[in-house]
């Protein structure tokens, strides 16, 4: 686990090391294409030790001539630092160019020097000396060049490998919060309201530890800033135009910091209408408000149309009571001028006459007897109806009987002013 660990985050100097370990087997691929161009530079200035300077000055610039090819140039070794076999590296701040660097003949000829191991060489060799000369010269701003890619590459690979561990950390913390759900939701042992209460205690620590972080900084803040103002007077002392400048960013600075408190202040009220939101009870939403309309609609028209059948059947009625009645009265007047005709004649007729009339009188007494019922039984019902409403209403007894003793006060004090002021 702690190898794992090392691997996912890596250190500096872990970093620092991966990348002196890449250099170098970059170095050891690419060392001996530089140690056969040496060892073929001296083995061409050996060759031409019998020579005249003008042919050692004719091949140098041969071997310029490769120096300056771009191909040479990219197989440099990407390294620090790279030792060739044969070439001795000089300080660039204090190496002085020799003369065919700039396109002149060598003066100097019979010269000696030293080789690799210290040995006096003879002018014969000076010229292999100067060809090595030349290339540790044409090899340093290339070395320079080396080492700034090389720092840049690092420091891409070192930016690389920091943002992959931070994606790496975020991806762990969003996998521990994934797991904590996933145990919140499918965790038979707390339930969904425990865990709800838990996480708003969390999110109110959380909040009351900024709220004391703010106020440790604001602690921190303002002697910073008194002194930051004290400095800026104490600077801008002898300047008018400046000072003008420094009270109207002061008052810009004041108008900000109230403009910040009112933006806190309403977020407050925000979030504190919000809770309140929350706790009040839910309405139905606007669709079940338009179904219930169109199901009252639906009844309305229902209705509608039972009561235009209602007063159709109920106008074809008043027709047939009307016609019945007519027809009632019409008969009863001929048979009355007929039973009246012949009940002078006949005592029998006379007497079916009196009980006609007694009947036709009782006939008169029931109807009014069933319109009368029918009017009492409509009031009933309508009585009914208000007495339901009444019931379906929430009544408060105390209150009610706090107004009936205030009215028994108020009349009583009434009398007594009455009873002293006849």
């Amino acid at each position: 686990m702690c190898c794992l660990r090392q691997l996912l985050y890596p250190s500096e100097d872990d970093l620092h090391k991966l990348t002196r370990f890449l250099v170098e087997r970059l170095t050891e691929s690419t060392r001996p294409v530089k140690i056969a161009e040496v060892k073929d530079v001296n083995a061409r200035g050996k060759t031409k030790e019998g020579g005249s300077n003008i042919g050692g000055t004719l091949d140098l610039n041969h071997q310029r001539e490769k120096l300056e090819d771009p191909s040479l140039h990219n197989a440099v070794p990407e390294a620090e630092e790279i030792r060739f076999i044969g070439l001795s590296r000089q300080n660039p701040g204090k190496a002085k160019l020799p003369p065919f660097f700039y396109g002149e003949l060598f003066d100097e000829e019979g010269k000696p020097g030293r080789d690799l191991f210290g040995n006096e060489e003879t002018a014969a060799t000076g010229d292999d000396k100067d060809v090595q000369k030349s290339i540790s010269i044409k090899e340093k701003p290339s070395m320079v060049i080396i080492e700034k890619e090389l720092r840049n590459e690092e420091k891409v690979l070192t930016e690389e490998v920091t943002a992959k561990t931070s994606e790496l950390q975020h991806l762990e913390e969003e996998l521990e919060l994934l797991k904590a759900a996933t145990e919140m939701a499918f965790g038979d042992q707390n339930s969904i309201d425990f865990c709800f209460e838990q996480l708003k205690e969390q999110v109110d620590a959380k909040r009351c530890n900024i709220t004391e972080l703010k106020s440790q900084w604001d602690a921190f803040r303002m002697p910073l800033e008194d002194k930051k103002r004290n400095l800026e007077e104490s600077l801008y002392a002898n300047i008018p135009d400046s000072q003008e400048k420094l009270q109207k960013l002061r008052e810009l600075e004041h108008e900000k910091q109230l403009v910040l408190s009112e933006i806190t202040k309403r977020e407050e009220e925000h979030s504190k209408l919000s809770a309140d939101l929350e706790k009040q009870p839910k309405l139905p939403s606007r669709t079940s408000y338009i179904e219930r309309i169109k199901e009252i609609t639906k009844s309305s028209q229902k209705q509608d149309a039972d009561i235009k059948r209602i007063l159709k059947e109920t106008r074809e009625l008043q027709l047939e009571s009307n016609s019945i009645q007519d027809r009632l009265h019409r008969t009863y007047a001929v048979l009355d001028e007929v039973v009246c005709r012949e009940a002078k004649r006949d005592p029998v007729v006379r007497k079916a006459y009196s009980l006609l009339t007694s009947l036709h009188d009782f006939f008169g007494q029931i109807s009014e007897k069933i319109l009368t019922t029918d009017r009492i039984s409509r009031e009933m019902t309508e009585l009914e109806k208000k007495l339901a409403a009444m019931a379906s209403r929430s009544l408060n007894v105390d209150k009610l009987q706090a107004d009936l003793d205030a009215i028994v006060k108020e009349n009583e004090c009434l009398e007594l002013r009455l009873a002293e002021n006849p």
